[in-house]
């Protein structure tokens, strides 16, 4: 036995204690990964036996070798087992901090809501159904026959304008993003006979500078009514009645004379200015009124033209802006708010947060 060889068993036995006491002195994952580096580092003790492997002859070395793998064995041992007890320890404590109790109720949802335009969409549909109308529907991409000429509508009205409406490319005077919901009108008469009485909801599009009041994409619903006997009495009663149940408030409404090609007579109705009540402000233009919908007579020109006898049979037609009665009644003062998206605002038309 060469004389280095009691040496470093004594040197591997101390390191063996020695680690074992620093592994179980760890009171921490932290403290315990500390101490793999003073344990089984380069520099550590069970390491530099190791590098007195050199002067031994060839026996020594295999028998100081099993035993420095014994020691290695043992103390990785020691480490894994301690480290498997910190990391139950945590999981336990992470299992207490995070416990849900599965019995309590939920935080319910935000319930959302029924737009204000749909729901004033709906108030008008069901105001009209009542009185015997049906709901119609039609393409929002239409055909200038139906958009201009079967409305009367010549070549060189200002409404055919590129500056007024959006035409599909390549279809100009053909083909355009319906302006109003009319041309679903002369489809219904196109496809029955009188009388006839339905209303007319949907999108339409012009090329509007925004404001307070005017959106170039809004809703529009038209009603039309085809019969015998019908005059512009029939008309003045329906949109009174229209606006009592629709507002309900004691703000003055009035008519007055206008001109649409497919109307004769024509006329407005205006409702007193929700915000100024009269008085003349921003919102109504200092006008003091605000425009709610156009209407008159239907002119014969349209009844000729899908085929309905015009000296037997009268009628009349409306058509009025969803967003200016919705902001009426819900006392909006920016139809541009219906479009935004604000939840806060929503909010306001109940069923939402």
């Amino acid at each position: 036995m060469t004389a280095g060889m009691p040496e470093l068993v004594g040197r591997l036995a101390a390191a063996r204690d020695d680690a074992l006491t620093k592994i179980a002195a760890a009171s921490n994952l932290a403290q315990l990964e500390e101490t793999r580096h003073q344990v089984f580092g380069r520099k550590a003790p069970l390491a530099q036996v190791r590098q007195g492997f050199r002067d031994l002859d060839e026996g020594e070395r295999r028998d100081l070798g099993r035993r420095v793998n014994e020691v290695q064995q043992e103390l990785e041992g020691s480490f894994e087992a301690r480290k498997a007890d910190f990391e139950a320890q945590e999981l336990e404590l992470r299992w207490e901090r995070e416990r849900a109790d599965v019995t309590l109720p939920g935080d319910a949802p935000p319930m959302g809501s029924i737009h204000p335009l749909t729901r004033t969409m709906w108030e008008m549909v069901d105001i009209f159904v009542g009185l015997g109308y049906r709901v119609a529907d039609g393409p929002e991409v239409e055909l200038t026959t139906y958009l201009f000429d079967a409305l009367n509508t010549p070549p060189e009205h200002p409404a055919r304008s590129e500056l007024d409406t959006y035409y599909i490319a390549g279809r100009v005077d053909e083909v355009a993003l319906r302006t109003e919901t009319s041309p679903v009108q002369i489809r219904t008469m196109e496809a029955q006979e009188p009388p006839v009485y339905v209303l007319c909801p949907g999108r339409t599009y012009r090329r509007e500078t925004e404001d307070a009041t005017h959106t170039a994409q809004f809703s529009q619903i038209e009603g039309l009514a085809v019969d015998e006997g019908i005059t512009m009495a029939d008309l003045k009663g329906t949109l009174q009645h229209l606006a009592r149940e629709m507002f309900g408030r004691d703000l003055e409404i009035r008519l007055r004379p206008s001109f649409f090609p497919f109307t004769e007579p024509s006329a407005e109705l205006d409702v007193q200015c929700f915000s100024c009540k009269g008085s003349g402000c921003r919102i109504c233009k200092n006008e003091g009124w605000i425009e709610l919908l156009g209407c008159g007579m239907v002119d014969p020109f349209l009844l000729d033209y899908v085929g309905y006898d015009s000296e037997r049979y009268t009628g009349f037609a409306f058509g009025i802006g969803l967003e200016r009665a919705a902001a009426l009644a819900h006392d909006v003062r920016d139809i541009r708010a219906f479009y935004d998206n604000d939840i806060r605002f929503l909010a306001q038309f109940g069923g939402m947060l």
